[in-house]
């Protein structure tokens, strides 16, 4: 059996990351319908709270500065495994997993406020739909960590001579665009309207 990356002949692209997109859109139908929920329920309410009068936007962006800094840096590190340059890749794929560690302390910060003040997600359902999004959402960014950690740990113990490298950082790099993006969405709907 080989270790090369096969094209699945029907559709030209190698067979992992095909299953990494057919997981993707797996993952938009279960956002979209989150979001298609939360349009429902505020279009429905009565009353609906203000994102920026009870959600802390300048946490939530500097939690977007953050995210975005961190895409730069996986993209940055996939580079370097192209340039075969296994230092660069790890100081970036460092980097990249730093930034998220710091994501989710400034999340941290923000539901510990929240709770300290009585506020859970049976408060109410603006404050249901706000925990489960962003909960989720940090449980991918959970996932993406322990992904760029094990990629980090491979690439330290031999997988750096593994053909398949290469690509398997390119899907946590896809897979981590996608955290990206699912907080540019979160971001305005919860904290900006």
């Amino acid at each position: 059996m080989s270790t090369e990356t096969v094209a699945y002949e029907n559709v030209g692209i190698p067979d992992g990351k095909l299953a990494l997109w057919l997981f993707l859109a797996s993952e938009i139908m279960l956002f979209g319908t989150l979001f298609t929920s939360y349009i429902i329920l505020r279009t429905a309410a009565p009353a609906w709270p203000v994102g920026w009068e009870v959600l802390n936007v300048p946490l939530a962006t500097l939690n977007t500065f953050i995210l975005i800094a961190s895409s730069v840096t996986i993209v940055t590190a996939h580079s370097r495994v192209q340039k075969r340059d296994q230092k660069g890749f790890s100081a970036f794929m460092a980097l990249t997993v730093l930034l998220s560690f710091g994501f989710l302390i400034v999340k941290a910060v923000e539901y510990g406020v929240k709770f300290s003040h009585g506020i859970f997600p049976s408060t109410n359902i603006f404050y249901s739909i706000y925990f489960v999004m962003t909960g989720l959402h940090g449980l991918h960014v959970i996932v993406g960590i322990a992904w760029n950690l094990g990629l980090m740990w491979w690439a330290k113990n031999g997988g750096w001579d593994d053909k398949l490298f290469e690509g398997r950082v390119e899907y946590a790099g896809l897979y981590w665009h996608f955290v990206d993006v699912v907080w540019i969405f979160l971001f305005p709907a919860l904290y900006l309207l």
